[in-house]
């Protein structure tokens, strides 16, 4: 009986042996070929490397926002603007899906920038803001500008149940072309200003107060004001040349301006859906013309003169 169990021992360990060899040379032969593969991918034959090659986006040799240009012969000044260059280089789907809304939304932008004297690149902060949509955060901004219901209102919005003017594209512009004068000529550039828009102009003045710095560039800002310019800096870059970054788009690609008649009320309209549908449209249309109209109904207790869009 004992020399039974020895004999028995034996075979188990041997056996356990054998397979401790095969599980460590199987082991080893995987990691071998990972290596390969992860290493060496010049070695494998073609056809077992993967189609696409991804690369680091071209990297601009200059760059500026609203005629300040950006010092990047500094490491951290190129380093942020590479991050955001990179992510938003490669959010493919969201960036065609922005370029093909410019055409629709860039000129009537583009009008009230320069009608108030501002730069063309403030419509690049737009679209950092809300990819050209009429949406609201989930902190209360809202409309293609993102304001606050207070600093809107303070900007000759209307902001009220029935009428948001945030998410009007004409007065939400003048609304934003007034804010950012006002912060421009507070803080001295309009880097500054724009860094402000999204870190409030309060905020901005105290940080540069306490660093004794008036440069965006050289200043310690919140994490997400720290990146924010860099963003709009990314996104004028791509949008400007779309070629460069791999965006190949046709004319036919882009989405047309609306086409639409004015209609200017100045009395109660108790039911819009049967307004649209007199004026030989439906409620669908109206909204998508008129996002600033928040109820099915504008009673305009004040009558107030409206101008409201109906296709043409």
């Amino acid at each position: 009986m004992k020399n039974h169990l020895i004999i028995s021992k034996k075979i188990f360990f041997g056996s356990l042996a054998v397979v401790s060899i095969f599980i460590a040379s199987t082991v080893n032969a995987f990691l071998n070929n990972e290596k390969k593969v992860a290493f060496t991918p010049s070695s494998e034959p073609k056809d077992s490397v993967y189609a696409i090659n991804i690369h680091p986006p071209i990297f601009p040799k200059s760059a500026s926002f609203a005629g300040e240009i950006v010092p990047l012969n500094q490491p951290d000044i190129r380093e942020r603007f590479d991050r955001e260059l990179t992510i938003n280089a490669y959010l493919q789907a969201s960036a065609i899906l922005n370029l093909k809304q410019t055409t629709r939304w860039f000129p009537q932008i583009e009008n009230t920038l320069s009608s108030y004297g501002l730069p063309d690149d403030f419509k690049y902060l737009c679209m950092a803001e809300s990819a050209l949509q009429p949406v609201a955060s989930r902190v209360g901004a809202a409309g293609f500008w993102q304001f606050m219901d207070e600093t809107g209102r303070k900007y000759g919005l209307e902001i009220n149940d029935e009428v948001d003017e945030r998410y009007n594209v004409e007065k939400s512009t003048e609304a934003a072309c007034a804010y950012l004068s006002k912060i421009k000529n507070m803080l001295g550039s309009w880097t500054l200003a724009a860094a402000a828009y999204n870190c409030g102009e309060g905020g901005t003045q105290r940080f540069m107060a306490q660093q004794h710095q008036n440069n965006y560039y050289d200043l310690l800002l919140p994490e997400e004001t720290m990146r924010y310019v860099f963003r709009i800096l990314a996104i004028k870059e791509i949008y400007t040349h779309p070629l460069r970054y791999g965006f190949n788009l046709n004319e036919s690609d882009f989405y047309p301006p609306y086409s639409f008649k004015n209609v200017e009320v100045n009395s109660t309209i108790e039911d819009l859906a049967q307004f649209a549908i007199d004026n030989g449209t439906n409620y669908k249309m109206l909204k998508m013309l008129n996002p600033w109209l928040r109820k099915p109904y504008l009673k305009n207790l004040k009558h107030k003169s409206y101008t409201i869009k109906l296709p043409a």
